[in-house]
């Protein structure tokens, strides 16, 4: 890795705090350029002024001291009455007001400033960086004007002006630590190593010794090739801190990563001699015995490890998915890492994690059977796993199993009652198990967790589900009135709009709206054999007997299963318009499919449709 590569990794993380910072300070950024995006009008407002340029530039240089209480008066009137425009949108009047405010004192900091933001926005980055250099030039002691130029000349490639005036403010501002972090991040690009450690060291005196400074530091030397002088930080990181054995083991990592196996050896036994369960030293010396081709050792010290019971069980399951890693990274089969997780399984595991993560490492391996008992451990040890619970119900889903779903869901919505995914499962579980009275109840349950959040998608299939279950308990009336709030929340509900169509098919009522709703149904999925059965049979219902057939023969050209229902409804379209023969064949086909309507058997019998 390039050293510019490093120092960008460790910058963007200590810059943080900075970079919001500056934000916040209005630097010009692209959120300046949402606030500044209606200022059509600002353009000309600028040709106008740079005429007065040369008359601003002869104008006596008076600094805000030096203004008169009538001029300072009037300036401070202006300047806030130019930012209230600005907030009102309004910018080209505020540009104007700037103006006028640097007429009364050229050399404002304030008011130079805020144009040079306007500047930057018109994309005038000339006269942009010559406000904002002004503004810096007569307030020095403002960090975020300062910051503001410094991030433009970054913008804008001149490093060089940049580095000038970081190395001013780490003066100005000394409790300040983002200039350094700059000065850091731009000797990286420069590929100037020898003052990328100098202000390494600045910033080590400041903020003390630690171990991200001297690791960058380390990496620098290596860079430089400077081997003695690396290895050497690294050892003071130690002599810093002698009782910190994590510093003697990353000492250790060091030389193991660097070709000085035995200097690595060396430092891994002598932290295990004052701490034999050091967990980063055992697992460091289990990577010295891979180095090393010690493989037997390797296998031993990896135990050593993740059966020592005073060992975290975070560090352990760091452990195994490094593991894991270098497993997939070598090709090698799964039989060393399961047998890893088997040994582990066998203690007293009270973290969730471990088991979770071997349960994933199964079902990757399409060890789907095998992942069960260990989903099942899971969620003994934390009820409120919901990841856990979906991937026992997608188990059980494959095999058809709706009791084990059941089993999984009851416990969940206890335990996670706000999980409306376990309530659907379970609502479709009770379905299957032909427990309507128990689907209707968890529904309702659901519904009650409903937030404003809540897709309205998944509030509108509880109610078509309540529509459904409503209907096979004959309470036409509920049916009905959970299918329209369905609707209400999705109106493009199309098992909703289905069945609702044909429910009041059956009972010969409003077929304008149910033709309508399935019509719907019938253009989202225009291969849906169901969907083109509703269809066809309301049309049949309204007397329109051929635009039924049409709709009936693509139901039964489609792909999709066709139900003996289906097939009977074809007969009885096909008898109402001419085709007996036609008409006895589907019938026979929907007996043959295990329809033991009467009233079938009848038209068949009788060679003749018979309405229901």
């Amino acid at each position: 890795m390039k050293a510019k590569l490093i120092l960008f990794l460790l910058i963007s993380t200590l810059l943080l705090t900075s970079c919001m910072a500056a934000q916040a300070a209005g630097i010009v950024t692209g959120s300046t350029a949402v606030v500044l995006g209606n200022a059509i009008d600002t353009k000309s407002a600028v040709k106008k002024v740079e005429k007065k340029k040369k008359k601003v530039a002869k104008a006596s240089k008076k600094t805000e001291s030096q203004l008169t209480e009538e001029e300072q008066r009037k300036y401070d009137y202006f300047f806030l009455e130019a930012i209230r425009l600005k907030e009102k949108k309004e910018y080209a009047a505020a540009f104007g007001l700037l103006q006028h405010c640097l007429d009364i004192d050229p050399n404002a900091a304030s008011a130079l400033y805020e144009i040079s933001q306007y500047y930057m926005f018109l994309r005038q980055i000339p006269q942009g960086q010559a406000a904002l250099e002004k503004a810096v030039e007569n307030a020095p002691d403002n960090f975020w004007y300062s910051q503001g130029l410094v991030s433009l000349y970054q913008q804008q490639d001149q490093l060089d002006k940049a580095v000038v005036l970081l190395e001013q403010m780490t003066k100005r501002f000394p409790s300040k630590q983002g200039p350094l972090f700059n000065l850091l991040d731009i000797y990286g690009r420069q590929e100037k190593f020898d003052e990328v450690i100098a202000t390494l060291n600045r910033l080590e005196k400041r903020i003390g010794k630690n171990e991200q400074l001297s690791m960058e530091k380390f990496r620098i030397y290596l860079q430089m090739k400077d081997d003695k002088k690396a290895f050497q930080e690294i050892e003071s990181l130690v002599q810093e801190y002698p009782m910190d054995m994590r510093y003697q083991v990353i000492l250790g990592d060091v030389y193991l990563q660097n070709g000085k196996k035995q200097e690595a050896y060396d430092a891994y036994q002598k932290v295990l001699a004052a701490e034999p369960d050091n967990p980063m030293a055992l697992y460091s010396m289990a990577s010295y015995y891979e180095q090393t081709d010690q493989k037997e050792l390797y296998q031993q010290q990896l135990d050593t490890l993740l059966l020592n019971k005073k060992v975290a069980s975070d560090i352990k399951l760091n452990v195994m998915r490094q593991v894991i890693v270098e497993n997939e990274q070598a090709g090698q089969d799964s039989t060393q890492v399961i047998d890893l997780f088997t040994k582990v399984m066998r203690q007293d595991v009270d973290d969730p994690q471990i088991p979770m993560l071997y349960a994933q490492y199964l079902l990757s391996k399409n060890m789907e059977d095998a992942s069960v008992p260990v989903l099942e451990q899971v969620v003994d040890l934390d009820p409120m796993n919901k990841a856990a619970r979906l991937m026992l119900i997608s188990s059980a889903a494959k095999k058809e199993d709706y009791k084990q779903i059941i089993k999984i869901c009851e416990p969940g919505i206890e335990a996670t009652p706000d999980a409306l995914e376990l309530y659907y499962y379970l609502a479709i579980a009770y379905n299957q198990a032909e427990q309507t009275d128990s689907v209707v109840s968890v529904c309702k349950k659901a519904l009650e967790h409903i937030t404003p959040d809540t897709k309205k998608e998944v509030i509108s299939d509880f109610y078509s589900i309540m529509g459904d279950m409503y209907h096979t308990k004959k309470q036409m009336a509920d049916a009905y009135a959970a299918y329209d709030s369905a609707l209400v929340y999705n109106p493009s509900n199309v098992g909703a709009l289905n069945n609702y169509a044909y429910y009041l098919s059956l009972e010969r009522r409003d077929l304008d709206k149910a033709e309508e709703m399935s019509y719907k149904t019938v253009k989202a999925e225009p291969n849906n054999a169901t969907y083109l059965d509703t269809y066809a049979w309301i049309l049949f219902e309204k007397g329109n007997y051929s635009e039924a057939r049409i709709y009936i023969d693509n139901a039964m050209k489609s792909d999709g299963e066709k139900s003996s229902e289906v097939v009977e409804h074809c007969g009885d379209i096909y008898f109402m318009t001419g085709d007996v023969e036609g008409a006895l064949k589907y019938w026979k086909q929907s007996l043959e499919m295990g329809n033991d309507s009467k009233i079938l058997k009848q038209k068949i019998e009788k060679k003749k449709y018979i309405a229901e």
